[in-house]
């Protein structure tokens, strides 16, 4: 097992995807969200009333910002890194090769599933260091207790992201397609924002991290959190099924 971690791992250093990724996704939360802050102080009355009453020139504000942004780049980010962790042998017409190795298909996918965790790990410690130094850039001083209750529930916010993103990992597997598991993560994304809007996003595996990390905790439960854990436990369960069942005429 500890082989195929390895060898999963030397595939997403060597591939621009994974960096180009985790460069996106972070720096342009981080970015975005330096952004909002400035526009928060432009004194713009009609401007700040856009961007909403969450938005303030605070390390709340900050923190309000980088929840939304998050939530949502995670789907992408995540989305496409998934993509193509488990769907990149069919893309290159090397997954006959995959049968040849001494490990089982199914542990190459559960390593394959370590890596992805390793990345989205990477990109929940980065945010916040980001953040951090973007706070302080911008003179927001030091974070109080309750502020900083708020920053570290944003990593937490990627990490859910993330397990909420894993069926896109099962649809790249049964699929073989890097193009069908992307648009099964654009799909993931519009349905939590349609969930949201219908005022059923705490019952949403995929939106409930966003609402928790947006409201601090007050908008969704416990167990309705706990759902998201279990979206990724089924959506791992069954790509792990699919790739023990691989043949080598797909």
């Amino acid at each position: 097992m500890i082989a195929a971690i390895r060898c999963e791992a030397v595939k997403a250093a060597r591939s621009l995807v994974g960096i180009i990724a985790l460069v996106a996704y972070v720096g342009g939360v981080t970015a975005l969200c330096s952004v909002v802050i400035a526009l928060a102080r432009s004194g713009d009355t009609q401007l700040i009333a856009k961007l909403g009453s969450s938005v303030t020139d605070d390390w709340a504000g900050l923190v309000s910002a980088a929840a939304q942004i998050a939530g949502a780049g995670g789907f992408v980010a995540s989305g496409v890194v998934a993509s193509w962790i488990f769907a990149r042998e069919f893309a290159d017409r090397t997954i006959s090769r995959l049968f040849a190795l001494p490990v089982s298909r199914g542990r190459i996918a559960i390593a394959k599933t370590a890596v992805f965790a390793l990345w989205n790990l990477a990109a929940a410690v980065l945010t916040l260091a980001l953040l951090l130094i973007a706070g302080t850039a911008l003179g927001l001083g030091a974070p109080s207790p309750d502020e900083w209750a708020a920053l570290v529930r944003i990593p937490v916010l990627v990490v859910l992201t993330a397990l909420a993103v894993l069926p896109v990992a099962w649809v790249a597997s049964i699929t073989g397609s890097l193009l069908a598991a992307i648009g099964s993560a654009v799909g993931l994304l519009v349905v939590t924002q349609v969930g949201v809007l219908s005022g059923s996003g705490g019952w949403m595996p995929f939106a409930a991290p966003a609402l928790w990390a947006m409201s601090g905790g007050a908008a969704v439960t416990i167990g309705q959190l706990a759902l998201t854990g279990c979206v990724g436990a089924v959506a791992l369960a069954a790509t792990v099924v699919v790739w023990r069942r691989l043949q080598l005429d797909r």
